[in-house]
C-alpha cells in the first residue's frame, strides 16, 4: 500500500499520521511543492493526504503549482481515491470541486472546541459531540457540491466535510504533535495577534500530553474510516 502526501511548506508535515501509516505497513512518498511539482500517477496511490500551509488556495499567481494541485485533487476525487485534506488541504479540495474559499470573519488559532454535526446520511464518519482541536487558519470555504457537513465551531461553521465514502476535509488539525505545534508557532508567530479566537503562544504550547493524544486518536479513527 502506498500513501502519498502533498506538502506546501517545510514546517507543516504529517505529524501523527506518519507513525499511523508506518504501523499499517504503508510506503510513504511525498510531493513537496516548495521543491518540485512532480506528482505520481493516481493509479499508484492508495491514500492521498493533503496537509496545511500559510498560503491561500487563491494565490495561484504567486504559487503556480496550486492550479496543478487542484486538478490533481479533482481527478483523485472523481476516480474514487481515498483523500484526506487538512486545513489548506481541505480548502484545496473544496476549491478543486468548485466551492468558494475566502477570508473567515475570525481567525482561529490555538486549542478551540469543534462540534460534530448530526447527520442521517449513510456511511458518514461520525464526529464526537465536541473535541478540543488544534486550529491555525484565517480562511474558510463553502461546502463543495454533494458534501456532507461533519463539524462546526463557534468561529467557523464549515469545519469538516465528507464526499462519498472516501474523501474527508478538515479545517482543523488532528495530526498535531508537540513538535509540530512548536514548529508552526516558531514559523508563524507573527499571526498571534490578540483576537477573539486567537490564543497566546504560551497558552498554545502549554497544552497537556492528553490533548495531543486525544486528537491523534481521532485522526487515527478518520484514517481507519478512509482506508477500511
Amino acid at each position: 500500500m502506498r500513501a502519498h502526501f502533498l506538502q506546501h511548506v517545510p514546517f507543516e508535515g504529517l505529524g501523527s499520521i506518519e507513525p499511523w501509516l508506518i504501523a499499517k505497513g504503508y510506503e510513504i512518498t511525498a510531493t513537496r511543492f516548495f521543491e518540485s511539482d512532480s506528482l505520481p500517477q493516481l493509479d499508484l496511490v492508495d491514500l492521498l493526504v493533503v496537509v496545511g500551509g500559510p498560503m491561500s488556495v487563491n494565490d495561484v499567481a504567486e504559487f503556480s503549482w496550486l492550479a496543478l494541485e487542484k486538478q490533481y485533487l479533482r481527478d483523485a476525487v472523481v476516480s474514487g481515491k481515498s483523500v484526506l485534506g487538512i486545513c489548506l488541504g481541505a480548502q484545496l479540495i473544496a476549491s478543486a470541486l468548485g466551492a468558494r474559499v475566502y477570508r473567515n470573519a475570525e481567525k482561529e488559532i490555538g486549542w478551540l472546541p469543534v462540534e460534530g454535526v448530526a447527520t442521517t446520511a449513510h456511511s458518514v464518519f461520525s464526529f464526537p459531540p465536541s473535541v478540543q482541536a488544534f486550529h491555525w487558519h484565517g480562511e474558510t470555504f463553502d461546502l463543495p457540491p454533494t458534501a456532507v457537513h461533519l463539524a462546526r465551531s463557534e468561529g467557523c461553521d464549515n469545519q469538516a466535510f465528507q464526499i462519498g465514502t472516501s474523501v474527508i476535509g478538515l479545517q482543523f488539525h488532528l495530526e498535531t504533535t508537540p513538535e509540530s505545534a512548536q514548529s508552526i508557532v516558531s514559523n508563524c508567530r507573527d499571526e498571534l495577534v490578540p483576537a477573539r479566537y486567537v490564543q497566546r503562544e504560551e497558552e498554545i504550547l502549554s497544552a497537556p500530553t492528553e490533548a495531543y493524544q486525544s486528537i491523534n486518536r481521532l485522526m487515527g479513527d478518520i484514517l481507519s474510516f478512509l482506508t477500511r
